[in-house]
């Protein structure tokens, strides 16, 4: 008797100790955030920490070009506090999902400040856009998070997206020769490591923002994680300066890589567009197929998140080889070899390197 009237003494005195501590040593009530796609996901989630909870809508290995969203997404969206967008009408469905979860928070247009490259529509295989270029292309941006933490960058808080006037309905402004549902830009600037360096920055001012007692947290490790992005760069500058003249032209599915052939002096074809969706015609699989014969192209590179049959088939016909599997607009589930952004741009240069060099 004596030994349970004890425990019951020491219970109500630790129900009493809990309501009267203060409130800065109870748990932290994370900030509710949402990313559109798992690579931005994974960059908001290494730069918040543990102050945030982060909802990816579309997660490791899906394909946000295709993407439905569901209920349970729009609910994410309705409890969220900052939604975090890639922007450049990357997310043709943004809008609607917003407007059918009520959401009222902030939005952060990840791609704000990026230098982005325009979309060639008579010209989608991309030579005019892609093909060589300054080694050091995209580089130059030397923003700091500390300063961006008093900027306003890309934030609406009233849910709307103001990045440079681009808007997401692109179906209803640019005409689709391809299929794809993408505006004037590529949408895909996270595939070069400086793009990766302003979109650390922007997360961290908006972070900041949104929870200044938490603020130099968030500078903190957008200050580290920009550290490594640079370091990274750099061995994948020096992987990437050993290939010859001759092994610089990559085949891959879509048009996803425009910015990572700036970056390191590449030229990236495809049969499809910038979206997954696009539908390539015959003419231009026949052309496609003359080049890789033409230039002696030896290797192709499949993607994660793409039909692979048109490319096995290009494969075939040429007698070129499939050089490995290429991470473009998603991540890898936890394990396999790209799944985090760090991880995924090492990896795919690495087997581009692999490949070319052989």
């Amino acid at each position: 008797m004596l030994q349970r009237r004890t425990l019951l003494t020491l219970g109500t005195t630790a129900l009493s100790l809990s309501l009267v501590l203060p409130t800065g040593l109870q748990a932290e009530e994370k900030v509710p955030v949402v990313a559109t796609f798992s690579i931005l996901g994974d960059m908001v989630e290494r730069i918040g920490g543990d102050h945030i909870a982060v909802t990816t809508l579309v997660g490791p290995d899906g394909d946000a070009h295709v993407y439905q969203p569901t209920p349970a997404d729009a609910r994410s969206v309705s409890e969220a506090e900052i939604q975090f967008v890639n922007g450049l009408e990357f997310e043709g469905w943004i809008d609607r999902l917003v407007d059918a979860s009520g959401f009222d928070g902030t939005r952060m247009v990840a791609t704000t400040g990026v230098e982005a490259i325009p979309f060639e529509e008579d010209d989608h295989h991309g030579e005019e856009k892609h093909g060589d270029h300054d080694d050091h292309a995209g580089h130059g941006h030397d923003d700091h998070a500390e300063e961006a933490a008093h900027d306003d960058h890309g934030h609406d808080d009233h849910g709307h997206d103001d990045h440079a006037g681009h808007d997401d309905h692109a179906d209803e402004k640019h005409g689709d020769a391809h299929g794809h549902d993408h505006g004037a830009f590529d949408p895909h600037a996270w595939q070069s490591l400086a793009n990766g360096e302003i979109y650390a920055t922007n997360i961290a001012a908006t972070l900041a923002k949104a929870d200044p007692a938490n603020a130099a947290d968030y500078l903190a490790n957008a200050a580290a994680y920009i550290a490594e992005m640079k370091a990274l760069d750099a061995e994948i500058r020096t992987l990437i300066d050993t290939l010859p003249p001759e092994a610089r032209t990559i085949v891959t599915s879509h048009d996803a890589f425009g910015y990572f052939a700036e970056s390191y002096n590449l030229v990236f074809e495809a049969p499809q567009g910038l979206s997954t969706e696009s539908e390539p015609s015959a003419a231009e699989v026949a052309e496609m197929i003359d080049q890789i014969r033409d230039e002696g192209i030896s290797a192709v590179f499949v993607e994660t998140i793409t039909d692979n049959r048109l490319l096995e088939q290009i494969a075939s016909e040429t007698g070129a080889r499939i050089g490995g599997t290429l991470f473009s607009d998603a991540l890898s589930g936890p394990d396999g070899p790209a799944s985090t952004y760090l991880d995924m741009m090492r990896h795919n240069a690495s087997t581009l390197a692999a490949a070319l060099s052989s």
